[in-house]
């Protein structure tokens, strides 16, 4: 079918408005769209774009559009349009349509002919994601490139979601207004439409309720663990503070809504609630002072239910009715441990006096409490998926979290459904196995799961599937104290998510989206984004040893990219050996292995380098081990220094235990192991009791090695009371008669309370 370049102006046409020609070299950029559009069909002919090209706009909604679409363009980059000074349309055309009958305010159609471009849409979010599509095609290509001969197009596109979100948690880490606006400018030109900002917990109070100030001026700030809250140079604490003002949560939500993003507030209630028990103990359940939580986990403070507290939380309500236009407020309710209710005579009481159903149906009374003062504002309540625990109102929407199990339930009673499922769309989850992963979450939340989710379950029926308002990812800050770790977090997997919100299910293709991912990348560098590394990185193996005195060393590259390496030190290039995964590369030692992912022929991401000699294969860092048996595995920092680099651990905090698989233990005389010791800053509630350690037999604690975790012991030696000055001990443990090729469990001993040892390397010692 060939594109309707029948919809575009014959103004097109005058000599005026003509097309530069194409030379030779001109080649037709591949476009390379993330979300891909819904129908997009592509003609014969071509049109070139340089600098002669202008950019009209009929009507002011237009304009806005055609501006934003100037400003998508890199800035310092060689392509360099501008708005013509009106009169006959040409060149690239802005206009809304009322002569046809749209989808959706976010659709909008996009034609490329021999004599122009032409975006249009019914509203001006449908335009604003037009002007995204074709800032987009204008990269698709060589990103150095003064002019640009794009196919001929007809692009046909509607979202497949209305509620196309993500989650920043502000609470736990602070981020400045700056740093939001670019990730909305990130999110917008995904066509994501939805800013979901968590902005109270345990760790911190960030925005200001009149009548309420300490809410800012105590529970805005918290002393962290450890030497993370002294000043170095003091040698005094130093807290951890940070909260936007009126104007700011203003700037926020005006800069998002030019471009299409509403901001859905989260106040959580009744959990979470440390920051404002202690900035107001009458709040709590207990009436009596507590410092806001500078540990992670599980909180058990709970607001009480006194009519008091429900006043100020609809004080709360009221000012979020304020200073957010949206229609959706999101009052948490998850993770909501009711220890301090089923322990207070006050609670007990409230809840008889109310004559509902226990502790789950006083929360149930409280949502729809607030749900009633809410609605007073015009405003529509949303809650994770334990409100449904107890009666709920039947406007309130559901977002489902652990799992999709609370979406399908919701869906089928009638309530609208946001899918946030933490197993595949937790973005604080560790993208790849790297070692080079910043600390976070357990386990891995890879591109290709984000990309596989399908947000509309199979168990929901035609007419209950209606109730999928759509999909959202999140990310919770505990371990992102800096704004590079918050976007090394979301990119490139907030691409996979916007296609899986934006584009047919039926026209998603991963090995497709993998072709057209690796041209994000320039965009987000123009756009001044720090995209994770790792995912685009080779991952080089420790290696073996082998028989014949050499090694061998297996490569992964987490996205399946081509792999081409040397072993001269030298960079790769197109012409270097082919990896062919997931075999090993035989090799001799000593020897540097670099490797390096490619694209089209050109690197792709940062070469991996790493030296193997006889020595190296007999060490392993923590990264390169095993837990012993992986209950709750994080990559965790020290607590120190304040500010700059630290350290990084991977440890099992329910059962810190490290295994050696098949180590190479013959021959071996003593292994010596470098161990750190960090703050065990972890709030566990009722799963306090899968937390494990072995008892200690001295007074600060052994480290010991076994063979297999539930094996022979091979050595124990006493841990010191305190690490060296520089927050490590080195640990050198004679062996005995160690068996060949065992696997090499070790433990440190003792409670992991107030801090735990943590491994750093292990290397093994010949005879």
């Amino acid at each position: 079918m060939k594109p309707r370049t029948a919809l575009l102006p014959a103004a097109f046409c005058l000599a005026l408005c003509a097309a530069p020609f194409a030379r030779a070299d001109d080649a037709v950029v591949v476009p390379r769209l993330v979300p891909q559009p819904a129908r997009m069909v592509q003609g014969t002919g071509s049109l070139v774009v340089d600098g002669a090209t202008r950019v009209h706009a009929e009507g002011a909604a237009a304009r806005t559009a055609a501006a934003q679409f100037l400003a998508m363009l890199p800035a310092n980059g060689p392509l360099r349009l501008a708005m013509d000074g009106g009169g006959a349309p040409c060149g690239i055309v802005f206009a809304l349509d009322a002569s046809r009958a749209w989808p959706s305010p976010d659709a909008y159609t996009l034609d490329v002919g021999a004599d122009g471009v032409r975006v249009a849409a019914g509203d001006a979010k449908g335009l604003y994601y037009g002007a995204a599509t074709l800032a987009q095609l204008l990269t698709s290509g060589d990103a150095g490139a003064a002019r640009v001969r794009l196919p001929a197009l007809h692009i046909d596109d509607a979202p497949r979601f209305g509620w196309r979100g993500f989650m920043l948690d502000s609470a736990r880490h602070f981020q400045s207004v700056d740093e939001i606006k670019r990730l909305l400018d990130a999110m917008a030109q995904l066509k994501l439409d939805v800013f979901h900002w968590h902005l109270t917990d345990d760790q911190g109070w960030r925005f200001p309720v009149p009548g309420w100030p300490k809410l800012t001026t105590v529970g805005s700030c918290r002393l962290p663990a450890g030497d993370g809250g002294i000043d170095a140079a003091t040698g005094k604490p130093a807290p951890y503070c940070g909260f936007y003002t009126e104007a700011q949560i203003r700037e926020v939500v005006a800069y998002a809504a030019a471009r299409h993003v509403e901001v859905v507030p989260e106040v959580d209630i009744p959990g979470h609630a440390t920051a404002a028990i202690a900035a107001y103990p009458q709040l709590g359940v207990s009436g009596q002072p507590i410092a806001v939580s500078n540990e992670w986990g599980v909180n058990v403070n709970l607001f009480n239910a006194d009519e008091a507290t429900m006043r100020f939380l609809e004080d709360v309500m009221a000012q979020v009715a304020r200073l957010f236009p949206g229609k959706f407020v999101h009052v948490g309710g998850d993770e909501a441990v009711k220890d301090q209710w089923k322990a207070s005579p006050t609670m007990q009481a409230r809840i008889r006096a109310l004559g509902v159903d226990g502790e789950e149906g006083l929360q149930a009374w409280m949502i729809a409490r607030l749900e009633r003062a809410l609605a007073a504002h015009g405003k529509r309540l949303l809650g994770w998926d334990e409100i449904l625990m107890g009666e709920l109102p039947p406007s309130a929407t559901v977002m489902s979290w652990r799992g999709i199990e609370g979406g399908i339930e919701a869906a089928k009673k009638g309530h609208d459904v946001v899918m946030a499922p933490s197993d595949v769309l937790y973005l604080d989850y560790l993208q790849t196995d790297s070692a080079d992963e910043p600390p976070g979450r357990p386990a891995t939340i890879e591109l290709r799961q984000v990309y596989g989710f399908d947000p509309v379950p199979k168990a929901l029926d035609a007419a209950q599937a209606k109730h999928i308002l759509g999909v959202q990812a999140n990310a919770w800050t505990e371990h992102m104290r800096s704004f590079a770790r918050v976007q090394h977090a979301y990119f490139p997997r907030i691409a996979a998510l916007a296609e899986v919100a934006w584009s047919p299910q039926a026209q998603r293709d991963y090995a497709g989206f993998l072709q057209r991912l690796p041209a994000m990348l320039p965009r987000w560098k123009a756009q001044g984004l720090e995209v994770a590394a790792t995912p685009f990185q080779p991952q080089i193996g420790a290696g073996t040893p082998t028989a014949d005195g050499g090694a061998e060393v297996a490569v992964r590259q987490p996205l399946g990219y081509p792999l081409r390496y040397t072993l001269d030190g030298s960079t790769p290039n197109a012409a270097s050996p082919l990896y062919f995964a997931p075999l090993a590369l035989p090799l001799p030692l000593p020897a540097t292995l670099t490797v390096q992912a490619f694209f089209d022929g050109r690197p792709l991401g940062a070469p991996a380098t790493r030296a193997f000699s006889a020595a190296s294969l007999l060490t392993r860092r923590d990264e390169a081990l095993a837990m012993c048996t992986g209950q709750l595995m994080l990559r965790l920092e020290d607590d120190g220094p304040r500010l700059g680099e630290r350290a990084i651990f991977n440890v099992d905090i329910f059962n810190p235990c490290w295994t050696w698989p098949r180590a190479p233990l013959a021959g071996i005389g003593a292994v010596e192991v470098r161990a750190g010791r960090i703050p065990y800053f972890f709030q566990l509630a009722h799963d306090e009791p899968h937390r494990t350690f072995k008892p200690a037999k001295t007074a600060h604690g052994e480290m010991e090695l076994h063979a297999g975790c539930d094996g022979p012991l091979l050595a124990s030696l006493p841990l010191p009371a305190q690490p060296d000055a520089d927050g490590f001990v080195t640990l050198r443990a004679p062996l005995h008669d160690a068996p060949a090729g065992a696997d090499l469990c070790l433990w440190f001993t003792g409670d992991t309370r107030p801090a735990m040892w943590v491994l750093d390397r292990i290397t093994l010692q010949p005879r």
